[in-house]
């Protein structure tokens, strides 16, 4: 890169600055030039110095942030995993997950989405990047609000309200010095903030138009969640992970197995079923009239106010189900939420032919991105629900380092599955 002498020259009169500030006790007797309004990449033409947001940021952070802090605080897990499932953003957030990752991973980023107090809700990315991040907890959990962690691209989103980029020394914390993050605001329809969505990486990697595609990712996001605002609100989840449970505005019903078995088919298939596929996934080689299955969906057509089309037979208004929530979350590769919304197997007492394809697909799918994955939140979550599963209790004691507590609850969990 021909601009890389230009770029580490201007990073080193930064910290030459920052050391001013940070390490010499606040604003120096002169204050450095300002050159630039806006949050935009430092040019290769200009000398470095620092803008008035970041003057500003810097002495709102040093009231409450050591320069010298290497993390950034952790949320409570437990609250994590109910912040990310209340979220507003996590259903536009999960759906375009797999495009996110792409241009995250083909630039040789990070890209990260927080909540309106900053904290990491989602993240994904180059693996290599996202490893260097999670020494710093830029990850799921970490605390990115300017009181927390000083000055950042997310900090200075959320106070402003507009897209940031902050470079090298801009950060108030030395630990970032070595990163460039571009960051815009998520809001609601009626205008909220709702949350940032961050692209970091390193400091001799930053461009100008990384800011451009976090605006258009922006602009993507929010499209869904406005058009998500304007549809209806199930009145109907389907619980089928673990004990199926059916839910009619809050209040649970009674229905019986086979009802809820063949509505956790409709609901994974949203096209739906012709009668003979239907028939076919429910009763398999069983010599069963086609009569029974329309007396079946009729039932069940009764029970949930109509909401089965008659000729091919498929769901007509919303319904949400845990199942097609794990489904969506792996397809997009979101395996926080995965292991959150998965409390057991599909339908497990079911041996419906349908149902334990669809049993399997799902627990194979979740097993192998656990395993494959280097979080020992994740399999130790898993683990919790499987325990019998020798492998995945293995595959979280290899993960845990050595002075971690949580070796012995893995440690537990693998011998009572070697001894069953």
């Amino acid at each position: 890169m021909e601009h890389l002498p230009a770029l580490s020259q201007q990073r080193a009169e930064l910290e030459k600055v920052w050391s001013r500030w940070a390490v010499g006790g606040g604003r120096p007797s002169a204050p450095p030039p300002v050159l630039h309004s806006e949050a935009t990449p430092i040019p290769r033409s200009e000398s470095a110095v620092l803008r008035s947001e970041v003057v500003e940021s810097w002495e709102r952070s040093l009231r409450t942030v050591d320069p010298a802090r290497a993390v950034a605080p952790s949320t409570d897990r437990d609250d994590l995993g109910s912040r990310w499932a209340e979220s507003p953003l996590r259903t536009p957030v999960t759906e375009l997950a797999g495009e996110i990752r792409a241009i995250a991973e083909d630039a040789g980023m990070i890209a990260v989405v927080t909540d309106e107090v900053g904290t990491v809700l989602f993240s994904c990315g180059d693996r290599s990047v996202r490893r260097q991040a999670e020494t710093v907890n830029l990850a799921p959990g970490g605390c990115w609000d300017e009181p927390y962690m000083g000055t950042s691209g997310v900090a200075l989103s959320l106070h402003s309200g507009r897209p940031s980029s902050v470079w090298a020394a801009e950060h108030l914390v030395q630990a970032l010095h070595g990163w460039v993050c571009y960051c815009a605001p998520i809001r609601a329809a009626d205008g909220r903030q709702l949350g940032v969505l961050d692209l970091s990486t390193y400091w001799d990697r930053s461009h100008p138009m990384i800011l451009t595609t976090v605006r258009a990712l922006v602009t993507a996001i929010e499209s869904r969640l406005h058009t998500a605002q304007s549809r209806p609100v199930a009145r109907t989840r389907l619980e089928c992970l673990g004990v199926p449970r059916l839910y009619k505005q809050g209040h649970q019903i009674a229905m019986r197995p086979r009802q809820l078995e063949i509505l956790a088919l409709l609901a994974l298939e949203p096209e739906g079923f012709t009668p003979e596929r239907l028939h076919a996934a429910v009763y398999g080689d069983r010599s069963v009239s086609p009569s029974t299955l329309k007396a079946d969906i009729s039932r069940l057509r009764r029970a949930t106010d109509g909401q089965i089309a008659d000729r091919r037979y498929m769901l007509t208004e919303p319904l949400a189900c845990d199942a097609t929530e794990l489904l969506a979350a792996l397809e997009a590769g979101d395996l926080t939420t995965a292991v959150r919304v998965y409390r057991g197997p599909f339908l497990p007492d079911s041996d419906t032919p349908g149902i334990v394809q669809w049993r399997e697909h799902l627990d194979v799918c979740l097993r192998t991105a656990v395993l494959a994955d280097r979080n020992p939140e994740h399999a130790l979550r898993l683990g919790q629900r499987c325990p019998d599963d020798i492998e995945i209790h293995e595959h979280a004691l290899r993960l845990l380092a050595p002075g971690d507590s949580r070796r012995a609850l893995a440690a537990a969990r693998l011998h009572t599955a070697l001894r069953a």
